[in-house]
C-alpha cells in the first residue's frame, strides 16, 4: 500500500495531510511539509508510507510529521519528525533515531574572505585533506584506552576540549554543550565500544563532509551580524557523526527492541518501527546508549573542527585569533531527546524523534547561549557539494513540529542509480569547472554523492521558511570540499 498524490490533502501551499483514514490503526494523521512540485519525487518511495505508519506508534502527540527532505529510511523516513508522551506510554523507537546516532554538522565562521582564500583554495584543501582522515573505516590519530572512551562516552564534547582539541568557548555552541546528560556507558557492547575506539576525529564515509565555503547572499543582516556572518566571508562546515559505534549501538537495540513488541503489546505496520515505552527498562536502557553515542559524535565533530583549525593555521601562517576560527553553532540531525512542550495549554514531558531533521528552537527558549537569546537558535542545512547550503534561525511558528525542521537537501537518486549514473564521468573535473575543488578517498563516494543524486536544498529551505518553522539568514556556496 503506497500513498498516492490524490490521498494526500493540501492544507496550503507548504503543508500535506495524510488523512488519519489512511490505515486502519492510524492514532493521528501524517503531516508533510512540501511545495505541490517536490511531491513527485517525495512520492516515489516509499517514505510518505512510512509517515503512515509511524501514526501507529503508542503516545504519538498530534501529527507524524516529515519534512521537505523527506525518502526513504530504515522504519521511519529520513526528515521525520514523531513525539510521544512519556507520562502517556509513549514509545522510543531505534528507527526513529537511525544509525548514525547524532549525525549532525557544525559552521565555523573565519576572519578571511573569499580574496583571502582563493588564491591558496588548493594548498587548503590538500591540508585539509591529510589532516582529517576519512573514508569507510578511516581510522584517526586521536587513540584513547578504554577507559577512556568510557569517559568520552559520558562527557562527549567537555571530554576531549579538556584534552587539548578545541576550546571551552566552543562548548557553549554546542547542541546540549555537546555531553548530553543520562548518557549510560554500561549499556553500550565491547563490540560498539571496539568500532569507536580508533574513529575519534574521523569523518567517515558517504554523505559526510567537511566544507570550506563562501557566505553569497544575506537574507537578514541583523541577524546575521548576531552570528557574526557577513557576505563574502569564509566559512567552514563540518558533517559527521557517530561512526561504527553509533551504527551498532542502533543495530543492537533495534534488533533487540522487536521482542518488545509483543512484550508491550505495541502493534505496528513494519517490525523496523519496533518501540518499547520510554520508561520500560528497554527504553531506559536504549535512551542511555544512544546518548552515549550522541556524545560520541559531538567528541568527533569537535576533534574535526580542531584538526581542521590546524590545518588553516598552517596553510595562512596565522593563528586562530587572527583568524577568527569561532563555532557558529552545532546540531544534531538524527536523536530522540526528553523534552517539555505546550500541548493544548498543557506543559508535557516528551520523547522527541528527529531523524534527519534539526532542532529549532525559538527566540527566548531557555536553552540557547546567551548571545543568541534574542535571535533563536542557529539551524545549518548542508546542500550537495554542487549547490548551497543555509543558515537559518528557529522560530516561534517551529512550535507545531515541537521545534524540529529539515537537516538538508535529501536524497533523490539511490547510492547505486548515482554511480550507474556518473559512468564515464569525472565528477572532480565537472566541480572544478565550477570552481569547486574537491578530495575524496575515492571516485565512487563522488559518484554516490554527485549533485543530481540530491534534491535541490534552495527549494527545501523554500518550503521550511515559507511554512514559518524557521527562517533564512544566509546562504552559502562551496569553494573546496573533502569526502570521505
Amino acid at each position: 500500500m503506497t500513498v498516492s498524490l490524490g490521498q494526500l490533502e493540501k492544507i496550503d501551499a507548504f503543508r500535506w495531510r495524510i488523512p488519519k483514514n489512511y490505515k486502519q490503526g492510524m492514532r493521528t494523521d501524517g503531516i508533510i511539509y512540501a511545495s505541490e512540485d517536490m511531491l513527485p519525487s517525495i512520492l516515489s518511495d516509499k517514505a510518505v508510507d512510512q509517515v503512515a505508519n509511524v501514526a501507529f506508534l503508542p503516545g504519538i502527540v498530534k501529527h507524524s510529521m516529515a519534512m521537505p527532505d523527506i525518502h526513504w529510511g530504515y522504519g521511519f523516513p529520513i526528515g521525520g519528525v514523531a513525539a510521544t508522551d512519556v507520562n502517556e506510554g509513549g514509545v522510543i523507537s531505534p528507527g526513529g533515531v537511525g544509525f548514525d546516532i547524532n549525525c549532525g554538522v557544525r559552521l565555523v565562521r573565519s576572519n578571511l574572505s573569499v580574496k583571502d582564500v582563493q588564491p591558496k583554495l588548493k594548498d587548503l584543501v590538500s591540508a585539509l585533506y591529510n589532516e582529517v582522515p576519512a573514508g569507510v573505516g578511516s581510522k584517526g590519530d586521536i587513540k584513547i584506552s578504554a577507559s577512556e572512551e568510557r569517559k568520552l562516552l559520558a562527557e562527549g564534547a567537555r571530554w576531549v576540549v579538556e584534552h587539548g582539541y578545541g576550546l571551552k568557548e566552543d562548548l557553549e555552541y554546542t547542541e546540549e554543550h555537546g555531553e548530553i546528560k543520562g548518557a549510560d556507558p554500561d549499556g553500550v557492547s565491547p563490540r560498539a565500544y571496539e568500532r569507536g575506539k580508533s574513529q575519534s576525529g574521523t569523518l567517515g564515509s558517504g554523505n559526510h563532509f567537511l566544507e570550506v565555503q563562501v557566505v553569497d547572499t544575506i537574507y537578514d543582516d541583523e541577524l546575521a551580524g548576531v552570528f557574526g556572518i557577513e557576505k563574502d566571508q569564509v566559512t567552514l562546515m563540518i558533517h559527521s557523526g557517530s561512526r561504527g559505534l553509533g551504527y551498532q549501538v542502533c543495530d543492537e537495540y533495534a534488533r533487540d527492541f522487536i521482542h518488545s513488541l509483543s512484550k508491550y503489546g505495541i502493534e505496528v505496520p513494519d517490525k523496523q518501527l519496533a518501540a518499547a515505552p520510554v520508561n520500560s527498562p528497554e527504553g531506559k536502557a536504549y535512551l542511555g546508549a544512544m546518548r552515549c553515542a550522541a556524545n560520541y559524535a559531538w567528541a568527533n565533530r569537535q576533534c574535526l573542527m580542531h584538526l581542521a583549525r590546524n590545518a588553516f593555521e598552517r596553510v595562512f601562517k596565522a593563528g586562530r585569533n587572527n583568524l577568527g576560527m569561532d563555532l557558529v553553532y552545532d546540531v544534531a540531525h538524527n536523536i530522540a531527546k526528553i523534552e517539555k512542550h505546550n500541548i493544548d495549554g498543557k506543559e508535557k514531558t516528551l520523547c522527541i524523534h528527529r531523524k534527519g531533521a534539526t532542532r529549532a528552537f525559538p527566540p527566548g527558549h531557555p536553552d540557547l547561549p546567551a548571545k543568541y537569546s534574542k535571535a533563536g537558535q542557529p539551524v545549518i542545512i548542508p546542500g550537495d557539494m554542487g549547490r548551497n547550503s543555509y543558515l537559518l534561525v528557529g522560530t516561534s511558528g517551529a512550535a507545531e513540529t515541537f521545534y524540529s525542521t529539515c537537516h538538508g537537501a535529501g536524497r533523490l537518486m539511490s547510492r547505486s542509480a548515482a554511480i550507474r549514473a556518473c559512468k564515464g564521468r569525472s565528477i572532480s573535473r565537472e566541480l572544478e569547472n565550477k570552481g569547486i575543488i574537491v578530495k575524496s578517498s575515492g571516485r565512487e563516494t563522488l559518484a554516490e554523492e554527485v549533485p543530481e543524486a540530491y534534491k535541490d536544498v534552495n527549494q527545501v529551505v523554500n518550503v521550511v521558511h515559507g511554512a514559518g518553522i524557521s527562517k533564512r539568514v544566509c546562504r552559502m556556496r562551496p569553494l573546496g570540499v573533502i569526502k570521505g
